[in-house]
């Protein structure tokens, strides 16, 4: 990739290396310029820029980007579409993530253009929630770069080991002073956890504290097909010939490893019997604060029993006694930072009086067989955008009629005469809170396609300065626009029939425009001739 400052004629088909600013609003850096940008430039007054253009071997930051992360995803992941430079990988499922740590540490050796981030080894993650994220710093990278670092990825790719939906056996000692509220506390607090992992308390037993009662009830819980099977004493275990240790030993098992270097949790037992694993549990897992016997439950609940060896390397970030952010399990509650995709909504614009096609309405003329506004429904339902918003006003029956059966939230605008503002503000207020950004389409757009929406979707990032995006079709700007929560406010305020365009320009600094493939972006129904041209083309 060679870079060169040039006259802005000399420019056009180059990558912009440095952002500049124009009437129109930012031109931002990373951008392919077009005959409008340089047009653009050239009336703010610009005359050189310094531009990036391929060479040959060049693979361009998005391509390198997606192969990459195509190559890292493995077992119960799913990759996002690149932008920018940076594609994410995500849990298909909750469980526990699989990193190859010297591997990861060798890709990212390969060139300092290359970044791949991922969560730690073996941590608990929800379904839908990032574990890594590769990001191609320069717009491209060399050839030999890429395919080294998809070599490297596909030998040891990330993975989720997915929770299982175990049915454990739970047993619960006592001594005389042992209190009914305690062993009921402690078998409570069990049963959250496995509940926490998908799991289940197949059968719960209280017995005396001895080898003998352990040991028996250890037989019951295997002839029962439970696992794994725990065991909660009704005091700490200190050593192998503890009652615990002992009573696993009875039932025909083997001690894997007594203590471990996470605090709180020293005192666990870990033993098999036969292929069943058996914990014995830390009296510190009464509480529902973190601990070491989390961290066993969730491999053994994933599949992954680890050896005593392992258990051994649990000291390093084995401190958990003063980590106050750690995810606590709960009753009904699994606390697991989950870092994931933005809630995105759709919202619809269907209320038009459509002047234009007067007196038909164009929203509820059929196009390939079915309503022009069913095509864009239809485009939402098959995004990743949830919930979808259709605003009514003019022929309202009519309207709901040619969505039958669709899962949408219909928001009636009554004001529906008075302009675009009302429906856009109608479609905002429908929204529920933990919605973080709206997509506003237009309900006569009927070649948009879930991908295109997806396509938009994934460029909307508020940390990064995408707080609104724009899809562009060769440099024009077409729809739908996605807006961040941050700007509802805004289009809460709008009036007359303006809608949101207004808004662009000022805020230009938190705007991204992605490049879209097709002009289906571009291309609205307005007009009995672009309905007949939409027709024809359909034949």
């Amino acid at each position: 990739m060679k870079f060169s400052r040039v006259p802005i004629e000399a420019a056009a088909g180059a990558i912009l290396a440095h952002g500049e600013r124009t009437k129109a609003g930012a031109i931002k850096k990373g951008r392919t310029l077009a005959a409008g940008d340089i047009e653009a430039l050239r009336a703010a007054g610009v005359d050189h820029v310094t531009v990036a253009r391929l060479e040959a071997g060049d693979i361009v930051e998005d391509i390198a980007a997606a192969r990459v992360a195509a190559a890292l995803g493995g077992p119960h992941t799913t990759v996002s579409a690149a932008f920018t430079g940076r594609a994410n990988i995500y849990a298909a499922s909750a469980g526990l993530a699989l990193v190859d740590r010297a591997r990861l540490d060798a890709l990212n050796a390969l060139d300092e253009g290359l970044t791949v981030a991922t969560v730690p080894p073996f941590e608990r993650v929800a379904a839908g929630a990032m574990i890594a994220t590769v990001k191609v710093i320069p717009f491209a990278l060399r050839a030999g770069v890429v395919d080294a670092a998809e070599s490297c990825a596909k030998q040891s790719p990330l993975g989720i080991a997915p929770f299982r939906a175990s049915v454990a056996g739970l047993i619960l000692t006592r001594v005389a002073a042992t209190k009914p509220n305690v062993i009921a506390k402690r078998g409570a607090a069990i049963a959250d956890r496995l509940a926490s992992l998908g799991g289940t308390i197949g059968a719960s037993v209280t017995v005396p504290h001895t080898p003998e009662a352990v040991a028996a009830a250890v037989r019951d819980q295997l002839a029962a097909g439970l696992s794994p099977i725990l065991v909660f004493a009704a005091s700490a275990i200190v050593d192998r010939a503890d009652v615990v240790p002992a009573g696993a030993v009875a039932a025909g098992g083997t001690i894997v490893r007594l203590g471990m270097p996470v605090d709180p949790g020293n005192l666990l037992l870990l033993a098999r019997v036969g292929d069943t694993d058996l914990i014995g549990i830390p009296s510190c897992a009464g509480s529902p604060k973190l601990n070491g016997f989390d961290w066993v439950l969730e491999r053994v609940v994933a599949g992954l029993t680890p050896g005593a060896a392992e258990i051994g390397a649990m000291g390093v970030g084995g401190l958990l006694k003063e980590i106050g952010s750690r995810p606590q399990p709960r009753a009904g509650d699994v606390a697991i930072p989950a870092r994931r995709q933005s809630a995105i909504a759709a919202v619809v614009l269907a209320a038009g009086r459509s002047t234009r096609m007067a007196p038909a309405n164009k929203l509820t003329a059929t196009l390939g067989g079915k309503p022009i506004v069913r095509h864009v429904v239809e485009a939402a339902l098959a995004s990743r955008a949830r919930p979808v918003v259709v605003v009514t006003g003019h022929q309202e029956r009519e309207v709901r009629a040619a969505l039958a059966g669709l899962d949408v939230t219909i928001a009636y605008n009554p004001d529906f005469e008075t302009g675009m503002a009302s429906s856009l503000r109608t479609g905002i207020a429908a929204l529920p809170a933990q919605v973080e950004g709206a997509m506003v389409l237009l309900g006569d757009m009927p070649a948009i396609t879930g991908a295109d929406l997806d396509r938009v979707a994934t460029a909307f990032a508020p940390a990064d300065g995408r707080a609104i995006v724009v899809p562009v079709r060769d440099g024009v700007r077409g729809n739908p626009v996605l807006w961040g929560r941050g700007y509802f406010g805004d289009l809460l305020a709008l009036a007359g029939d303006a809608g949101a365009r207004a808004l662009l320009g000022l805020h230009s600094d938190e705007l991204a425009e992605v490049e879209m493939a097709s002009d289906a972006v571009l291309n609205d129904i307005d007009t009995p001739q672009a309905l007949a041209a939409a027709r024809k083309s359909s034949d």
